[in-house]
């Protein structure tokens, strides 16, 4: 399947679902970028190593490099996403359900934005569809248990190894740099630590906006009277709507998340934000080559808590942590019942 922009407008305009549809799934990247994208460049400005607009001007430069690279490479993710669930044959129906599992997502990222918490965009995302699939079968019917499997393993990958990898290497970094003068090394990481920040916004879009790409599709293919989506190829315009949209919202809302991960939760020098960014970015990479769709909040999360406990554990303020895990425990029930209710609701008003 391959979109061209004229092609796409041609639809939009003919189609008031889509026209919907497409206005939800922007919504819903719009909100993927007040509460996912700050997580990149998090410990870049907590750090002093950039001033948050020179950070999320760097972040939506690597943001669309990330899609647009790794694209390139390997879409696995995007169809991932797309082929998660079946919403069933009637096309119609499985549009209006895709509306309500939008409807939901932004519902539910908007509140916990509010409150400072950094949720899982990509766990809401799923939930979402997940929940609006089960309403429409009125089971577990609508699941495809291989695609859904490897949302599992990343949730297990995103936060175990996370950790691992950020204790791993701020150890690594300190035993390389062993009898350095602190004051000499912070230029470095400065710099490095600017590197690592690219390297998380560059991976965040290659995760990230592939999710959102395949939702995407997904909708068009809807409205169009196709239940399945075909072999497709991702259009350059689409990976640049998706980085422009994720670094507006970024711009609008990101600093709470910033100060809730880079400052409250762990207090970082620089030798430390670059180690969090580079075991973060590298678990990132992993997934995104194995086609594992995971999340980029739990990844740079649970890293920066790595980097924390490999000082002390009393470096982690673990009060903001429960708050966190809590949230990202309620994510998957939560956003999966109110998707569901809206799939009911919307289904009986059209």
């Amino acid at each position: 399947m391959d979109i061209s922009f004229t092609a796409f407008l041609g639809q939009l305009t003919a189609s008031a679902p889509l026209l919907i549809t497409m206005l939800l799934i922007a919504g819903v990247i719009l909100v993927n970028g007040w509460t996912d994208a700050p997580n990149a460049i998090a410990t870049c400005v907590s750090t002093r190593s950039m001033s948050p607009r020179a950070a999320i001007i760097m972040a939506a430069i690597f943001n669309f490099l990330g899609v647009l690279v790794m694209t390139l490479i390997n879409s696995t993710v995007a169809y991932t996403m797309s082929s998660m669930v079946d919403f069933g044959g009637d096309t119609h129906e499985a549009l209006i359900a895709l509306c309500a599992a939008l409807f939901a997502i932004v519902t539910w990222a908007t509140a916990a934005w509010r409150l400072g918490i950094p949720t899982s965009e990509s766990h809401a995302l799923i939930a979402g569809i997940t929940g609006a699939a089960i309403a429409m079968h009125g089971g577990l019917e609508g699941i495809r248990a291989a695609a859904w499997m490897k949302v599992v393993y990343g949730l297990v990958l995103s936060s175990v190894l996370g950790f691992a990898m950020g204790w791993f290497t701020v150890r690594l970094t300190e035993f390389l740099c062993r009898g350095m003068n602190r004051r000499r090394t912070d230029g470095f990481f400065k710099y490095a630590q600017i590197g690592g920040g690219a390297a998380m916004a560059f991976m965040h879009g290659a995760q990230d906006g592939q999710k959102f790409i395949g939702v995407f599709l997904l909708g068009v293919c809807l409205a169009g009277g196709q239940a399945q989506i075909p072999d497709f190829q991702i259009p350059m315009w689409l990976m640049v709507f998706c980085s422009a949209l994720m670094a507006l919202g970024t711009s609008i809302g990101g600093y709470r998340i910033i100060k809730a991960v880079g400052m409250d939760m762990v207090k970082l020098e620089k030798y430390q934000g670059f180690s969090a960014d580079l075991a973060a970015a590298g678990c990132l990479l992993l997934s995104s080559l194995t086609g594992i769709p995971v999340s980029t909040t739990h990844t740079k999360t649970t890293a920066i808590m790595g980097v924390g406990a490999a000082k002390r554990l009393k470096s982690v303020n673990w009060s903001i942590v429960n708050e966190m895990i809590t949230a990202w425990v309620l994510t998957f029930p939560g956003c999966a019942l109110i998707a569901f209710l809206m799939v009911k609701l919307f289904l009986w008003f059209f």
